[in-house]
Protein backbone atom coordinates (compact mmCIF):
# COMPACT_ATOMS: atom_id res chain seq x y z
CA UNK A 1 0.00 0.00 0.00
CA UNK A 2 1.66 3.31 -0.86
CA UNK A 3 1.80 6.34 1.69
CA UNK A 4 -0.09 9.51 0.74
CA UNK A 5 1.91 12.73 -0.34
CA UNK A 6 1.48 14.03 3.93
CA UNK A 7 2.78 10.25 5.24
CA UNK A 8 5.16 10.63 2.92
CA UNK A 9 6.37 14.52 3.70
CA UNK A 10 6.12 13.17 7.75
CA UNK A 11 8.08 9.73 7.38
CA UNK A 12 11.10 11.83 5.39
CA UNK A 13 11.28 14.83 8.28
CA UNK A 14 11.21 11.67 10.94
CA UNK A 15 14.03 10.47 9.12
CA UNK A 16 15.63 13.69 8.62
CA UNK A 17 15.82 14.12 12.08
CA UNK A 18 17.18 10.72 12.69
CA UNK A 19 19.41 11.33 10.90
CA UNK A 20 20.59 14.26 12.25
CA UNK A 21 20.11 13.31 16.08
CA UNK A 22 22.06 9.81 15.73
CA UNK A 23 23.98 9.26 11.83
CA UNK A 24 25.15 6.02 13.37
CA UNK A 25 21.63 4.53 14.19
CA UNK A 26 20.37 5.95 11.42
CA UNK A 27 22.49 4.53 8.87
CA UNK A 28 22.51 0.52 11.13
CA UNK A 29 18.73 1.09 10.40
CA UNK A 30 19.17 1.88 6.23
CA UNK A 31 21.35 -1.31 6.47
CA UNK A 32 24.68 1.28 4.76
CA UNK A 33 27.55 1.00 6.20
CA UNK A 34 30.37 2.34 4.28
CA UNK A 35 32.62 -0.11 5.25
CA UNK A 36 31.61 -2.89 2.63
CA UNK A 37 32.10 -0.08 -0.04
CA UNK A 38 35.35 0.60 1.39
CA UNK A 39 36.00 -3.13 1.41
CA UNK A 40 35.13 -3.14 -2.31
CA UNK A 41 37.59 -0.50 -3.04
CA UNK A 42 40.06 -2.56 -1.87
CA UNK A 43 39.39 -5.55 -3.94
CA UNK A 44 39.12 -3.43 -6.58
CA UNK A 45 42.71 -2.55 -6.10
CA UNK A 46 43.50 -5.82 -5.96
CA UNK A 47 41.89 -7.04 -8.89
CA UNK A 48 44.15 -3.60 -10.44
CA UNK A 49 47.57 -5.33 -9.73
CA UNK A 50 45.95 -8.58 -10.60
CA UNK A 51 45.02 -7.18 -14.13
CA UNK A 52 48.25 -5.30 -14.18
CA UNK A 53 50.05 -8.71 -13.75
CA UNK A 54 48.62 -10.46 -16.24
CA UNK A 55 49.03 -7.42 -18.64
CA UNK A 56 52.84 -7.43 -18.08
CA UNK A 57 53.07 -11.62 -17.91
CA UNK A 58 51.17 -11.62 -21.41
CA UNK A 59 53.85 -9.75 -23.27
CA UNK A 60 56.08 -12.88 -22.19
CA UNK A 61 53.49 -15.26 -22.71
CA UNK A 62 50.91 -14.55 -25.16
CA UNK A 63 48.97 -11.13 -26.17
CA UNK A 64 45.74 -12.49 -25.37
CA UNK A 65 46.62 -12.56 -22.12
CA UNK A 66 47.83 -9.10 -21.91
CA UNK A 67 43.96 -8.36 -23.28
CA UNK A 68 42.32 -10.01 -20.38
CA UNK A 69 45.06 -8.20 -18.08
CA UNK A 70 43.43 -5.05 -19.47
CA UNK A 71 40.21 -5.68 -19.23
CA UNK A 72 40.54 -6.83 -15.44
CA UNK A 73 42.44 -3.44 -15.01
CA UNK A 74 39.71 -1.17 -16.49
CA UNK A 75 36.91 -3.21 -14.71
CA UNK A 76 38.63 -3.13 -11.37
CA UNK A 77 39.44 0.94 -11.83
CA UNK A 78 36.05 1.61 -12.58
CA UNK A 79 34.31 -0.55 -9.82
CA UNK A 80 36.80 0.76 -7.58
CA UNK A 81 36.05 4.45 -8.19
CA UNK A 82 32.02 3.79 -7.91
CA UNK A 83 32.94 2.20 -4.26
CA UNK A 84 34.83 5.14 -3.30
CA UNK A 85 32.12 7.52 -4.41
CA UNK A 86 29.68 5.37 -2.96
CA UNK A 87 32.15 5.20 0.69
CA UNK A 88 32.13 9.19 0.77
CA UNK A 89 28.38 9.57 0.37
CA UNK A 90 27.41 6.77 2.66
CA UNK A 91 28.33 9.14 5.72
CA UNK A 92 27.26 12.21 4.74
CA UNK A 93 23.62 13.18 5.18
CA UNK A 94 23.43 15.76 2.38
CA UNK A 95 24.55 13.22 -0.45
CA UNK A 96 26.60 14.92 -2.07
CA UNK A 97 30.18 13.67 -0.82
CA UNK A 98 30.41 16.72 1.25
CA UNK A 99 31.28 19.09 -1.35
CA UNK A 100 29.81 22.42 -0.38
CA UNK A 101 28.09 22.55 -4.06
CA UNK A 102 27.68 21.57 -7.32
CA UNK A 103 29.64 22.45 -10.28
CA UNK A 104 28.18 25.60 -11.16
CA UNK A 105 28.70 26.76 -7.56
CA UNK A 106 32.34 25.96 -7.87
CA UNK A 107 32.50 27.28 -10.81
CA UNK A 108 31.70 30.65 -9.26
CA UNK A 109 34.13 30.84 -6.44
CA UNK A 110 36.43 30.12 -9.53
CA UNK A 111 35.15 32.60 -11.46
CA UNK A 112 35.57 35.21 -8.41
CA UNK A 113 38.89 34.34 -7.76
CA UNK A 114 39.94 35.00 -11.60
CA UNK A 115 38.16 38.39 -11.22
CA UNK A 116 39.69 39.15 -8.26
CA UNK A 117 42.87 38.44 -9.45
CA UNK A 118 42.86 40.29 -12.63
CA UNK A 119 41.44 43.33 -10.15
CA UNK A 120 44.91 42.86 -8.22
CA UNK A 121 47.01 43.01 -11.04
CA UNK A 122 45.59 46.22 -12.47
Amino acid sequence: MALSEEEQRLLDQMEAALAAEDPKLANTLRGTSHHWQRRRAVYAGFGFLVGLGCLVGGMQVHPALSVVGFVIMLASAVLGVIAWQQSGTAGDSSGNGGRSGGPSETMGHSEDRWHRGQDDSF
